[in-house]
């Protein structure tokens, strides 16, 4: 394993925890409370505050600002907290906050590419393998699965969801939850279709493709309300295992706060 480096500019606070292998470049200012996995790397002019936990193998780029605290105004200055997961990619500028509620604390997973000043606000939950395109924005709590992708310049609403494999498109609006599987578009965004080429990408079966579009045409081109077309696609679906994507759709669609996107 190579030894730590830390550029004799860059500031690195007693209290931080910098895990082997990791590079800490040029002007790079590492907080209290800020635990780094080793293999990371810091560029150059990054800022990283605490407390964070952050794992192995991370990459960030000059500019970013990661573990900030929360700008929501209720926040008064209590312990909150940032975990981020392993082999991640923030580029230039980006933007990661803390909780805001003490003990609160955002979370981001593993393999995502966060590009030029994208933003992840407090209180939000961000699945692994996620993409966020330039300026791709989320509000305060906003929940992200695994796999899904922002489209550039895209801003979230706070509270939303964006499901697993979604895909929104670039200068999205996105004031309700996106269900998983989807193609949301426009502002303010209406879903437009299935994911079908990110699904193919992602090794999903042809017959679970097909029963997806079947699913979206019951949702959104069948002139239904929301519950009458989840009765249908659930009568439907009843023998098929509760892992089959048809139903995670369906239980993320029942378990809406804000309303799906149509």
């Amino acid at each position: 394993m190579p030894s730590t480096e830390i550029h004799p500019t860059a500031v690195v606070d007693p209290d931080a925890e910098i895990g082997e292998g990791t590079v800490v470049g040029p002007y790079c200012v590492v907080g209290a409370g800020v635990r780094l996995g080793g293999r990371c790397t810091l560029h150059s002019h990054v800022t990283i505050s605490g407390p964070a936990d952050i794992g192995a193998g991370n990459e960030f780029y000059p500019h970013g600002a990661i573990g900030g605290r929360s700008q929501d105004l209720k926040y008064s200055g209590e312990p909150t907290y940032l975990e981020i997961g392993d082999d991640n990619t923030f580029r230039e500028f980006v933007t990661v906050n803390r909780g805001t509620s003490p003990g609160d604390k955002t979370v981001i997973g593993n393999g995502g590419n966060f590009l030029a000043y994208a933003h992840v606000a407090h209180d939000c939950a961000v699945g692994d393998g996620v993409i966020f395109s330039n300026n791709g924005t989320l509000a305060g709590h906003v929940e992200m699965g695994e796999h899904a992708i922002l489209g550039g310049l895209t801003a979230v609403h706070q509270f939303c969801r964006v499901g697993r494999h979604a895909i929104t498109g670039g200068c999205s609006k996105i004031v309700q939850d996106v269900p998983p599987f989807m193609i949301a578009d426009g502002n303010p965004a209406v879903v437009r279709g299935v994911n079908t080429v990110g699904l193919q990408r992602r090794g999903f079966p042809e017959d679970q493709i097909r029963a997806l579009k079947e699913a979206y045409k019951t949702i959104y081109r069948r002139k239904l309300n929301v519950a009458d077309a989840v009765a249908q696609i659930k009568e439907r679906h009843l023998a098929d295992p509760a892992d089959h994507p048809v139903n995670e759709l369906v239980r993320f669609i029942e378990g809406s706060e804000r309303g799906i996107i149509r």
